[in-house]
């Protein structure tokens, strides 16, 4: 039975980076928070839209400006650069704290694992859908910084699942193969939003339910399987 009074729990290792957010040009141009707020709100919801429809590469400040309505000449009021603007970007859709981890869901003993599996599916690939293609489709051009930030989150999150993982099957908390299957969950929750061109003729529950049932039947293979 696997050790578990020195395995982290609710999400620790997540929880330490939870407030690490990818950095954000702090600019104190313009003093009306409001403002600043609302023309936020304008660029980013204008860069979106062209990231995810251009590409970040193809999309230029030009491009951002005539999408938001705000003018070339007073744009770098309220954002840095176009790295600046995915950054925030991410923050907000990414790395949003209203969607569970599935280490969090897996708490709730009284779930079954095709259960707690369904919950996270169902949540990441409603209200994550526009950060996950987001994050897949930026990755190759951002920053160093960030990609190491984004990998970072990453880690911890898979880590946080493999600890819950063997907790719930009562396998060795070193078992390497936790972190394949941790790792392999994590992939299947942009699934939803990145394949999803392929499967919209079928009902979102008959989908998240047997995704669910087959992540679920693998990860309990893991007891039965040998190690090596």
């Amino acid at each position: 039975m696997p050790d578990t009074s020195t395995q982290p729990h609710e999400g620790q290792r997540l929880q330490t980076l939870r407030s690490q957010f990818l950095a954000e040009a702090d600019i104190t141009n313009v003093q009306n928070k409001s403002l600043i707020h609302s023309r936020r709100e304008q660029i980013c919801d204008a860069a979106l839209e062209l990231f995810l429809e251009k590409g970040f590469a193809a999309t230029t400040i030009r491009d951002i400006c005539a999408g938001s309505g705000v003018n070339q000449a007073s744009i770098y009021d309220y954002i840095a650069n176009k790295n600046d603007i995915l950054r925030r970007l991410l923050n907000q859709l990414w790395f949003r704290e209203d969607v569970p981890t599935l280490p969090v869901i897996l708490l709730d003993q009284s779930l079954s694992l095709e259960a707690a599996l369904e919950e996270y599916f169902r949540e990441s690939w409603a209200k994550k859908r526009q950060g996950t293609l987001l994050a897949y489709r930026s990755v190759p051009h951002m920053q160093a910084v960030d990609r190491k930030a984004l990998h970072m989150r990453e880690f911890a999150a898979m880590k946080d699942l493999a600890d819950q993982l063997s907790l719930r099957l009562d396998l060795d908390g070193d078992d390497a193969r936790l972190d394949i299957m941790a790792n392999l969950m994590v992939f299947l929750s942009a699934f939803g939003p990145m394949r999803d061109w392929l499967c919209r003729d079928i009902p979102e529950d008959v989908l998240v339910r047997t995704v669910a049932a087959g992540a679920a039947a693998m990860v309990r293979s893991l007891v039965d399987c040998p190690k090596t």
